[in-house]
């Protein structure tokens, strides 16, 4: 049987760097004051027609179940937090900090940097309509990204705003329902052959030139952002950020700030996007709950291609990993006569809150060390003919020492 395209095993090893980055992102939104939230990896398709629109829809996991529902293996959060959000908001006092890390599937073609199923963070700020809001969340993306050990020389955030395209395209006579159509075509402007920029643009009578003489001149944009940018440089993240209207996100709901998160090398995708969605929750409710929200997303496959690539972060991953062996002690059975007491020993370890591993069957002192080896163990215990003496030996050191078993815990803990 071979493995779905675009899905992963994950092996020990895999799961452990897996859960390092689980990790961070946890401990940084903690600090954020950030609280942990998830919602169901099923979901009706008509959340995701309504709500998300474009090229999204195309690559749905999508199928009729045996209830006769149009469902979808949820390919991003957002539409389900609004919806979650829009049932119970005034069960919780403004403004929601929240965020999950789950996994997501959406049905496209395998390539560096994008899979089929993916875990990605998702951080939003419900209820609370100011720039200090903005400049939050764009804080927690940075601070998220320097907690793995990056810095302004290997990435950074690329802000924009959806209602200067949106003006832009207005002035110029694209009527409201082919808006998003014109967003779409310079969504992807970056990625797309020029040729094919300047046809599909000449169908709302623009030219290319008057898009690129826009995008060219942020300075408009910048003022706007000023209180965003001004609060960041408080912070000393100044370096981290940059005004950039080629930024315009791809999904239907954005509808003021966006931003995308790109390593400075250039050669991975987006580490990570996000903006505003102001009207959301108005239409999850049908006009009930107005309340404004922005949030952003951060995968974990891109990021684990730059967290490999740069020496920083990758020695930081390493040390994270390091501290988080598999056993920390392994008790070697050195005379077979002494198993019970051994067995005693190992539970008493693990009930003191040590990582403790030992040989399941009657096996060579030799191959006991090669297994403690193995797991990653700092120290060996020896139950030998010494006992209720036992030695205790550093493994990296190759040092050892005689002491009494009732000692063993507060040597041990020292």
């Amino acid at each position: 049987m071979q493995l779905l395209p675009g899905f992963r095993d994950f092996f020990p090893e895999d799961c452990a760097r897996t859960n390092y980055i689980l990790s961070v992102w946890r401990d940084v939104a903690g600090r954020y004051g950030f609280v942990e939230y998830d919602g169901p990896v099923l979901e009706s398709t008509e959340l995701y027609r309504k709500k998300s629109g474009g090229e999204l829809l195309g690559q749905l996991f999508d199928f009729v179940d045996k209830g006769d529902r149009h469902v979808a293996l949820r390919p991003e959060m957002t539409p389900t937090l609004a919806r979650m959000v829009a049932a119970r908001e005034r069960d919780y006092k403004k403004p929601l900090k929240w965020f999950c890390a789950p996994s997501f599937f959406r049905y496209e073609k395998q390539q560096r940097g994008r899979l089929r199923e993916f875990l990605q963070l998702n951080c939003d700020i419900l209820g609370e309509a100011s720039a200090g809001a903005d400049a939050e969340l764009i804080a927690l993306v940075i601070d998220l990204l320097r907690a793995f050990g990056f810095g302004p020389a290997d990435f950074v955030v690329r802000l924009s705003d959806r209602d200067a395209w949106a003006g832009f395209a207005r002035a110029r006579g694209v009527a409201e329902d082919r808006l998003l159509d014109f967003l779409a075509v310079v969504d992807k402007l970056e990625r797309a052959p020029e040729a094919d920029s300047q046809r599909r643009l000449a169908e709302f009578a623009i030219e290319l030139s008057a898009v690129r003489a826009f995008i060219a001149d942020p300075s408009e944009e910048a003022a706007k952002l000023q209180g965003i940018l001004a609060d960041l440089k408080a912070r000393g993240m100044a370096d981290f950020v940059q005004v950039d209207l080629t930024i315009v996100r791809g999904l239907a709901y954005y509808t003021g700030l966006v931003f995308e998160v790109f390593d400075r090398s250039g050669k991975e995708r987006a580490l990570a996007g996000g903006g505003r969605y102001d009207r959301l929750l108005e239409v999850m409710s049908d006009g009930k709950v107005q309340m404004p929200a922005l949030g952003f997303g951060m995968g974990d496959v891109v990021l684990a291609n730059l967290i490999a690539s740069v020496p920083v972060a990758s020695e930081r991953r390493k040390a994270w990993l390091d501290a988080r062996r598999a056993a920390e002690v392994f008790v070697v059975l050195a005379k077979e006569e002494h198993r019970i007491e051994a067995l005693a020993l190992v539970q008493t370890l693990r009930d003191s809150g040590f990582r403790t591993d030992y040989a399941l069957s009657l096996a060579k002192v030799g191959k006991q060390f090669q297994s403690a080896e193995v797991v990653g163990a700092k120290f060996a215990v020896v139950i030998g003919e010494e006992w209720p003496q036992v030695k205790l030996k550093e493994l990296a050191t190759r040092q050892e020492r005689l002491l009494e078993v009732t000692d063993l815990l507060n040597a041990l803990r020292s």
